[in-house]
């Protein structure tokens, strides 16, 4: 089916313009056609159209963990967020550590996918960390590797996982967490868990080991990310590397840039890994993300059971992330004047494309990876209609606006919501 979106505003070429936009064939055309007999035309004045986002850190669950999350369910819940392309953590069972079991979950993508997905392989085997993953078999069919969920403790491995990587052109998503400095912790060492009897993770149980990474991709010149940025000095190492010229780029959440440990609750919600961390911590995310030190949004969505997230702190580390993600970030910064809408676009579709190797400008001729979203209405979060089968999230009842009405996928309209 063809569209005409007409009088929308389309991001493209780094600015938001006011104008006509047309899809057929797959393609973008922003010349309206003559004849518009097989074209569906639906009036976007007061909608916006972006580029597809691109979330390079979900869990989709599958295979092995299918009552939590699946590929279908995963991915309509991304499309309906206005996702064009995820990256999937290794973490399954089987761990994608081999062709034969990256197979079985490529597989599943293939059938069920509604969206482009891109799976990680694992750096070690069963991300046990204990023998490097058959990392030359796997580099033909992954964007890079990573050990998600844990940290890669053996500096050594890692060396030769980054080596692997360098030849291949490929990257090394890194889990940060020096597991000898958790000291049993489950949230972040700050005031409320000592007023609340809870025992606290430290900050440099992420920072020492993004230290230690960044001397070691410095030295062997990969391609280096890290994930879910939370501490302020892990900020401050990933600047001072990128001033050195290290080929450095990381991602951190929605929840790190717009909560600290002063809002925690007990509450299921609230329990992610890393921890919700101070203000300070979030106010050092912010800067990163205005000064261009921290690059992208990713959502780290990682569904549970509702009877895992019920053990308030105590529960399994994770929260849904892909349906909160643009609405609280263009609430909470752009709205209120923290940051540009050009910007959060940028961090959350066109830095995250371009350092995995994709494309997603809107531009003549182009691929049709776009979304079409309403700015202007207010609405509540209400995690009993997400799509995704997890519902845990802390911006449960959050006043929000920008909501997805339109989903198009190389030209298909994977989600659409918009009257004609």
């Amino acid at each position: 089916m063809d569209f005409l979106l007409k009088n929308g505003t389309v991001y493209t070429d780094s600015k938001l313009v006011k104008r006509d936009l047309a899809i057929s064939g797959g393609k973008v055309s922003f010349f309206a056609p003559a004849d518009l007999s097989s074209y569906t035309v639906i009036d976007c004045d007061n909608l916006f159209i972006f580029p597809g986002f691109v979330d390079v850190h979900t869990h989709l669950r599958e295979p092995g963990f299918s009552y939590k999350e699946t590929v279908k369910s995963g991915t309509n819940a991304a499309a309906a967020s206005g996702y064009s392309a995820v990256f999937t953590m290794p973490n399954l069972n089987p761990v994608p550590d081999s062709l034969e079991n990256l197979k079985i979950q490529q597989d599943i993508i293939d059938k069920d996918a509604v969206i482009a997905v891109y799976p990680f392989a694992a750096i070690s085997k069963g991300e046990k960390g204990a023998e490097l993953a058959d990392l030359e078999d796997l580099a033909g069919k992954v964007k890079g590797f990573s050990d998600d969920g844990k940290g890669v403790q053996n500096s050594d491995m890692m060396v030769k996982a980054m080596e692997i990587a360098k030849k291949h052109d490929l990257i090394i998503s890194a889990h940060c967490e020096d597991e000898s400095l958790l000291n049993g912790g489950y949230i972040h060492d700050g005031k409320y868990a000592k007023e609340h009897g809870h025992k606290g993770i430290p900050s440099s149980s992420e920072y020492v080991q993004v230290e230690r990474d960044l001397v070691l991709a410095e030295k062997i010149g990969v391609k280096y990310h890290v994930c879910h940025v939370s501490a302020k000095e892990s900020v401050e190492a990933i600047r001072k590397a990128k001033a050195r010229g290290v080929d450095v780029t990381c991602e951190t959440g929605p929840h790190y840039l717009v909560l600290d440990d002063s809002m925690l609750k007990e509450d299921g919600g609230f329990k992610m890994n890393p921890p919700i961390r101070a203000k300070e911590d979030r106010l050092a995310l912010i800067e990163g993300i205005i000064d261009g030190t921290v690059d992208m949004i990713a959502t780290d969505h990682a569904p549970h059971s509702a009877e895992e997230k019920s053990k308030g702190l105590l529960s399994l580390n994770g929260i849904v992330g892909l349906e909160t993600a643009f609405p609280v970030l263009y609430t909470e910064l752009v709205k209120k004047g923290i940051i540009t809408l050009e910007k959060l676009i940028d961090i959350m579709s066109v830095k995250p494309a371009n350092r995995f190797g994709l494309n997603v400008d809107i531009k003549e001729g182009g691929t049709a990876n776009l979304a079409v979203f309403d700015l202007n209405t207010e609405y509540i979060v209400n995690p009993e209609e997400f799509i995704s089968k997890g519902k845990s999230t802390p911006f449960k009842n959050y006043k929000v606006y920008g909501k997805c009405l339109a989903n198009f996928y190389n030209g298909k309209a994977v989600y659409n919501k918009l009257k004609n």
